[in-house]
């Protein structure tokens, strides 16, 4: 693994009902060589990165691009998971932060107003 890095991670989440995709991935190594379409699935045993791969004309899949060896896996792997993470608490503090400021904006409100509001819009002239 001498030299290298995993430089940028993006994360795409991806929410379904009952789905074990989770999210994609696109990583940077070293600045100058992008892997995309990792996939990041919910196992029997938590989260794992899954590699890209491709479906061949039997059905089963083939990776496109992988580590060779358990220490480079563990490494891509604790990167994306962190930025998965990452992603997923900015998600839930930006869904908070909407709450907090349509609650805000709705204190003093008429009950009249909270209505209009909760059903979309003003049905007035």
């Amino acid at each position: 693994m001498a030299g290298l890095e995993v430089t940028e991670v993006r994360v795409r989440p991806f929410s379904k009902e009952d789905e074990k995709l989770k999210a994609f991935a696109t990583i940077t190594l070293n600045e100058c060589f992008i892997v995309s379409d990792l996939k990041i699935i919910k196992g029997t045993k938590g989260l794992f990165v899954a590699m890209p791969s491709r479906k061949m004309n039997d059905g089963t899949f083939r990776d496109i691009a992988h580590p060779l060896n358990n220490e480079t896996r563990g490494m891509i792997e604790g990167k994306v998971l962190a930025a998965y993470e990452e992603a997923l608490t900015r998600s839930i503090n930006e869904i908070k932060g909407k709450i907090d400021n349509k609650f805000e904006s709705t204190v003093g409100s008429s009950e009249e107003e909270l209505k209009d509001e909760l059903s979309g819009g003003s049905e007035r002239g």
